[in-house]
């Protein structure tokens, strides 16, 4: 049995594996190959924390998994990262413990990161460079990250903007030492209303700004809202956008980005990324569309990610 922790993890990892085979779960999710329990989530409010559990199974695949993973928001300020968590791996066959990957929610975090870019990627103008960031965590990082090496081609802009300003002055340097070119923004408003890209790496509970600030031929990739009662983009954007994309319509439209939306308007229109990245349906029709996704994440990139991990582990030891 394979039990590895964060630094056996990320020397394991290696992104265009991940990348291909996330891909591939998100299409093996729409063709329904993959089975899924219900997510459980807990809510922890006085620390500003949750907690959510996911399980499943691709056809196919050796394995089976169990993911927990926690946000704990203020832990930044404690010295802590707000992530953590373990992926579980069990045989398919036989029902054997194969893998117990230590990873303190870093799988989670890369593997939602690379959900975002292949999003981004599918959704956006092929000449948009100027992405609006809305956060300074982890996940606003990994999202930079992420998309700039999955479209190495494409020279982004980064400007960051988020409520603790200082967070952003850090982000801002570090993903500049990287490599990127990246500013921070104090004025949301004039930002949201000249970004060709924006993501949104929040826990809000309210729209971070109003309605009517996205210019036409913008991408949104939300990626904040997991759970019941979280919301980072307004309503009236949701519903009035040209193309809603979801990872899986039954969370987006229970817990996601497009939940309040859906309470409005119960015949709200999603399609699957899934259905996207196969080609079987068509993203973005025109350069002014405004087009959204709405990632909660899937347990088919848990399974997908750990898998990948397990695989290199196998291949290191031959």
């Amino acid at each position: 049995m394979l039990d590895l922790d964060k630094p056996q993890i990320i020397s394991l990892f290696e992104f265009n594996a991940a990348v291909q085979c996330i891909l591939e779960a998100y299409i093996a999710s729409v063709q329904g190959n993959v089975q899924t329990g219900e997510v459980v989530h807990l809510a922890f409010p006085d620390e500003n924390g949750d907690c959510h559990v996911k399980s499943g199974y691709i056809t196919g695949t050796a394995s089976y998994v169990i993911k927990i993973a926690s946000g704990f928001y203020d832990n930044p300020a404690k010295g802590l990262p707000s992530s953590n968590g373990m992926m579980l791996a069990f045989s398919a066959t036989t029902g054997e413990t194969l893998a117990i990957l230590r990873d303190e929610g870093w799988l989670t975090d890369m593997r939602t990161a690379i959900g975002g870019a292949l999003a981004t990627r599918a959704l956006s103008r092929a000449n948009a460079t100027e992405v609006l960031i809305i956060g300074a965590g982890i996940q606003a990082q990994l999202q930079a990250i992420c998309l700039a090496q999955l479209m190495p081609d494409r020279s982004f802009n980064f400007n960051i903007w988020a409520r603790n300003a200082s967070a952003a002055q850090v982000l801002k340097t570090d993903l500049n030492a990287k490599g990127h070119n990246a500013i921070t923004v104090s004025d949301l408003d004039l930002a949201i209303s000249q970004a060709d890209i924006i993501i949104t790496t929040t826990n809000s509970t309210k729209p971070l700004f109003a309605d009517g600030l996205v210019r036409k031929g913008c991408h949104v990739t939300a990626i904040g809202a997991d759970c019941p009662g979280k919301q980072e983009l307004p309503t009236k954007l949701v519903t009035t956008a040209s193309l809603l994309v979801c990872d899986m319509a039954s969370q987006s439209l229970n817990h996601g980005e497009f939940q309040n939306a859906c309470r409005s308007h119960a015949s709200l229109k999603v399609t699957e990324l899934g259905h996207i990245l196969s080609g079987e349906k068509i993203g973005r029709m025109s350069d002014q569309d405004i087009t959204i996704v709405d990632l909660t994440g899937i347990a088919a990139q848990d399974i997908a990610i750990t898998q990948a991990i397990i695989d290199a582990a196998d291949c290191e030891k031959t």
